[in-house]
């Protein structure tokens, strides 16, 4: 091999690494804040295990063609993952009274933003904790979702704040559990409760507020559930509301695109909030559905299955984790991130559980889901 040969190979070898290499900061860079090293790691090592291949396997010339293109396309993507600054972007957040919107508020003002929260009660002690302990770039508001005079007060006093540095993005958060139960079981007003807030309050305000995030070519967030992307037995009327907020987001993800603007909606699973309830509430919701039973419907079910069912859910609550940082961290990418994804799976298995109703048949879904979530409790008449 003469001289001039050897440094012909070298070149396009020596491109392809500053292209690999350019890559793979740029993705490291991009990607520093919401996504941990271990992605990173993953990215390095199938881009040089292709490269690996290429110069194995092929001729120098088209190792060099296929390698680059790789990191072309590695390139591109990382591009569309850059992270916009923080620069006191103002953003609104619903049901900001307790858990995970509450937190979040107290996260986000950590972070730099200029935080609005909407709250059920401004004088209970949550607002007031916010109030103490958030920055005066931190505002609360009353704000109840099923109200749209509350709603539309909001957007008029928020409107006038934001009128210079426009208002970036609204992470719809608000949302209640309802009731638990077999669908047959739960009264008409649960399932009306659970569409009011978690469905309808949210189309409520992303319609006041479509406006300020046109001017700003924001983003839309909104906190749906693992429940409203597969079915899960006893959530009927708390499912049924999550499934429409995650259809609607997709809808409007499709017809917002044209102002700029993006939605993304997160499924978070298995994170420990207030949404669960106490055991006095539990006890009263149960005493409800039982006085609204039909007599057949009783005699069906008995007047022990409601509880046997349902309560041992408590426990499944009590044990699940309080560490909000895996769901914070998607609502940040989607809230910063230059090209943000459409669906966001927070928590354990919340991912897996899409993948498996998606991919594989239904009676495999049902089959695993039955195993999993296997109860011994059978109604009166059919034990």
């Amino acid at each position: 091999m003469t001289l001039f040969s050897w440094e012909a190979e070298l070149l396009p070898l020596g491109v392809s690494m500053v292209l690999g290499g350019a890559a793979l900061y740029k993705f490291k860079r991009s990607q520093s804040r919401t996504v941990s090293s271990l992605v990173v790691l993953c990215h390095s090592a199938l881009l040089c295990l292709w490269g690996a291949y290429c110069f194995s396997s092929f001729s120098v010339f088209w190792s060099w063609i296929l390698f680059a293109l790789a990191c072309c396309i590695s390139l591109a993507y990382s591009t569309s993952q850059e992270m916009l600054p923080v620069d006191g972007r103002a953003v609104l957040i619903t049901g900001g009274d307790t858990g995970i919107g509450h937190a979040l508020s107290k996260h986000l003002d950590e972070l730099g933003f200029t935080v609005f929260v909407g709250v059920l009660n401004e004088k209970g002690s949550g607002a007031e904790a916010l109030r103490k302990s958030c920055s005066k770039r931190t505002s609360v508001f009353q704000m109840d979702v099923t109200d749209p005079a509350q709603i539309k007060e909001v957007q008029a006093r928020i409107a006038e704040k934001v009128q210079h540095t426009g208002l970036w993005a609204v992470i719809n958060n608000a949302g209640v559990l309802g009731t638990l139960g077999d669908g047959e079981l739960l009264p008409m007003n649960i399932y009306r409760q659970c569409m009011d807030v978690n469905f309808f309050g949210a189309v409520e305000v992303t319609k006041a507020f479509l406006p300020l995030l046109r001017k700003s070519k924001g983003r839309f967030i909104n906190v749906s559930s693992m429940a409203g992307g597969i079915p899960m037995k006893l959530y009927a009327a708390y499912s049924s509301s999550k499934a429409a907020l995650s259809m609607f987001s997709g809808v409007m993800r499709l017809e917002l695109k044209k102002w700029g603007i993006k939605v993304a909606v997160i499924h978070p699973a298995a994170f420990r909030t207030n949404i669960g309830g106490t055991r006095e509430m539990w006890e009263k919701q149960e005493k409800n559905i039982l006085e609204n039973m039909s007599p057949d419907v009783q005699e069906a079910y008995g007047q022990d299955y409601l509880r046997s069912s349902t309560w041992p859910l408590l426990q499944y609550f009590s044990k699940t984790t309080t560490d909000f940082s895996p769901l914070f961290t998607d609502i940040l990418h989607g809230i910063l991130c230059k090209n943000p994804s459409a669906l966001y799976t927070a928590g354990v298995f919340s991912y897996l559980w899409i993948c498996l109703l998606s991919f594989f048949p239904i009676s495999v879904f049902d089959y695993i889901s039955h195993k999993i979530f296997h109860s011994n409790t059978l109604p009166k008449a059919l034990t």
